[in-house]
């Protein structure tokens, strides 16, 4: 029998490509899949569980669609990923409207959990995390001038904050051949930006049998036709020479690198578990710039970890200073059950970290302030994402500006402009940390 099946994806683009497989499978299976749940037979609400924000984001999504359930709206709920992984008999017990739910191990198991639902089933399919099955078909549903590559699953670097070897299992490669396969048909398919994301990109291949490396997938990517490949994300320690050389060289490979450091104090990177100094930090921004003198550098970073007083915080703010990343998105530290972290002396109280947190914030708010005052008059590649009615312009991204995390570039034309072109802007201004300009004739 067919069903009308609605998805809705949380959390990073990691999950979204889960989600995409689980589309993919569905209408496999002789589903009809749409993103709107009102008037479905079942919706699939793929969640994160990766901190307490993302956890409340995810209640309030079930909360929302068991209001729609008993409108008389929507049949049956089923909740996938990450919490439904960490929190199974929470959910059963304190959210009685959701009527199963599927793990992290268990994404291919879509189609026989939404029939087990219509059947009046409560399932619940939870598979080995460790041994997920990454190839297949998706429904990309990303705008047709972008995409993700996963080149890999699950995380062995056992950081003592992050919950998500736990959630996703321990780090798997996929095969070069799947994944060019996969790439090459993304490129056919009129894909510009190729996005390669992992939890940890640069350990990939280190897990195969076969000799590959990060470097050697790019290279084999930048054969193919796409305009943009984009990396997400580089660990520090784990960044070669050799991959240096390949992101300098190959032209199709942005030179916006988001390289996740989580601090720079060597006592709070140690208690972290972390594998870099301040000092190797240091050394690996200025290698970079040295390679590539236009590098955008985007990082992210943790205030208020056990241990971090305000001399370690202080730190923290004078490094920002001095190496003047273009791009920081800061966290405040949630102590998650299960983690090391949680369970570690010298706990800060957490306003104390939010309100570290608003310092970054600001402080990180004007070197983007420098950044983008230093990009006028200057003419940039724009990658065009449609006409903004309400900002009565067309918006798009420069290289240094990632989907949806980064600023924008809102610019005039005297003529049409279609989504998904590439068109050169003369940056005029600069605006709550977007640029503003108009096309160079």
């Amino acid at each position: 029998m067919s069903y009308k099946i609605a998805f809705i994806s949380l959390g990073c683009a990691k999950n979204l490509v889960n989600t995409e497989q689980m589309m993919a499978l569905c209408r496999a299976a002789g589903h009809t899949v749409t993103g709107d749940p009102e008037g479905a037979d079942a919706a699939v609400l793929n969640t994160c569980g990766f901190i307490e924000s993302a956890k409340s984001e995810a209640i309030d999504n079930i909360i929302q669609l068991g209001e729609l359930k008993q409108a008389g709206k929507l049949k049956k709920l089923l909740v996938a990923g990450c919490l439904s992984q960490r929190y199974p008999d929470e959910i059963r017990a304190e959210l009685p409207e959701v009527d199963g739910l599927l793990g992290t191990g268990s994404y291919t198991d879509v189609a026989a959990a939404v029939e087990a639902l219509m059947a009046g089933e409560r399932p619940g399919y939870f598979g080995d995390i460790h041994r997920t099955y990454e190839d297949g078909e998706r429904l990309v549903t990303t705008p047709p001038w972008t995409a993700y590559l996963k080149i890999a699953e699950g995380c062995s670097n056992g950081c003592a904050f992050c919950i998500i070897p736990k959630l996703r299992g321990k780090y798997r490669s996929r095969s070069p051949e799947a994944l060019l396969a996969e790439a090459k048909k993304l490129a056919d398919s009129g894909v510009e930006e190729l996005i390669v994301i992992a939890q940890d990109i640069t350990r990939y291949g280190q897990d195969l049998e076969e000799e590959t490396s990060l470097a050697r997938l790019l290279r084999e990517l930048c054969r193919l036709d796409f305009r943009w490949i984009r990396l997400h994300y580089l660990y520090p320690e784990a960044v070669t020479d050799e991959l240096i050389e390949t992101i300098a060289s190959q032209p199709k490979i942005l030179h916006y690198l988001d390289i996740p450091i989580q601090h720079c104090n060597d006592a709070i990177l140690a208690r972290m578990r972390r594998r870099n100094t301040k000092a190797e930090l240091s050394a690996l921004f200025a290698k970079l710039r040295e390679a590539m003198p236009d590098v955008v550098l985007r990082t992210s970073l943790i205030c208020g970890l056990p241990g971090e007083g305000e001399t370690e915080f202080e730190e923290l703010c004078q490094f920002l200073r001095e190496q003047a990343l273009q791009r920081v998105g800061v966290f405040q530290f949630s102590p998650e059950e299960g983690t090391l972290a949680a369970a570690m002396e010298d706990q800060v109280d957490p306003d104390t970290a939010a309100r570290r947190v608003e310092l970054v914030v600001d402080l990180q708010s004007r070197i983007m302030d420098s950044h983008n005052e230093a990009r006028l008059g200057s003419v940039m590649e724009v990658l065009c994402e449609g006409f903004d009615a309400e900002e009565g312009c067309y918006v798009g991204r420069t290289y240094a500006d990632s989907v949806e995390i980064d600023g924008r570039v809102l610019f005039t034309a005297a003529g049409l402009v279609p989504a998904g072109a590439f068109v050169d802007v003369r940056i005029t201004g600069t605006c709550d940390g977007d640029l503003t300009g108009e096309i160079e004739e």
